[in-house]
């Protein structure tokens, strides 16, 4: 099999390649069903609506291995016009926001070994298709994560890609949603998370703050643990609209104020959530 650390033969210069899911071996699917197992009854009740649908809806939340991949993708593409695309790994983020912006999704091909369950220092296919796909399903974030494509590629041009950046992170990776039933997860980099399923609803640790474009741009944050402050929106219909605009002008008004340090709460934060 090819392994994560080298580029396929027959890759192409987007990075992608043609892979078939019948390459994975018996340990593949059982560390799949491991983390598959251990997510289901921590993501019920805490993930939202909006995910559970949908990852439902894409027959990804399964114990019978990983899925097939091509199967998933023609789905989504029914659905809502996004495609799977294989990659080996950690790509170029010029190259990562093209496909965004072509609604295609990166999915990195290997899965973690068993002693790397809790923690990875790069994304695997459970973080990738676990965490990131089955919001693809849905239509707004679909939409949203497309425009988020587009803008980052121009933020690109423009010398704003850690603002960018930060915008991805807060939201797409480990954003928060308030809803009739109270705060539920949305972000991949928790969902995929047993340790920050939990830890962002119930720890007493984190603020948990509303969402705030300009604010979240200057916030710094945890590559390494669990989060100090989460952002929380209202929906998804929310997250689309209130990121429309272009960023060229925020972009000026940002660079001329100082960086948020981790954790720290301003007088002009819509605190839902002190952390201690």
């Amino acid at each position: 099999m090819i392994r994560a650390d080298t580029h396929p033969p027959d890759m192409r210069p987007d990075y992608t390649f043609d892979f078939d899911s019948r390459q994975y071996v018996d340990d593949d699917h059982a560390v799949w069903n491991i983390l598959c197992n251990r997510m289901k009854p921590l993501l019920k009740g805490r993930a939202c609506n909006e995910y559970m649908e949908s990852i439902d809806q894409l027959g990804i939340l399964t114990s019978g291995g990983i899925p097939d991949l091509q199967r998933v993708s023609d789905m989504l593409e029914k659905n809502t016009n996004w495609r799977i695309v294989t990659v080996p790994g950690l790509i170029p983020g010029e190259i990562f926001l093209e496909h965004l912006s072509k609604r295609q999704f990166p999915v990195t091909w290997w899965i973690r070994k068993r002693e790397e369950m809790d923690y990875l220092q790069e994304p695997d296919i459970f973080h990738d298709l676990f965490g990131h796909v089955p919001l693809l399903n849905n239509p707004v974030f679909a939409d949203y994560m497309q425009q988020f494509g587009q803008g980052a590629v121009k933020a690109n041009h423009l010398g704003a890609s850690h603002f960018i950046t930060r915008l991805y992170w807060f939201t797409v990776e480990f954003g928060l949603i308030n809803t009739k039933e109270g705060l539920r997860i949305y972000g991949s980099g928790i969902v995929s998370s047993a340790k920050e399923t939990v830890y962002s609803l119930e720890s007493p640790v984190p603020n948990r703050i509303g969402f705030d474009l300009l604010r979240m741009m200057r916030s710094q944050y945890y590559i390494d643990d669990v989060q100090k402050t989460y952002f929380v929106i209202d929906s998804f219909e929310q997250l689309f609209e209130e990121t429309r605009p272009d960023f060229t002008d925020y972009y000026s008004k940002i660079r001329a104020m100082p960086e948020i340090p981790v954790g720290e709460i301003l007088t002009t934060d819509k605190v839902i959530t002190r952390g201690t």
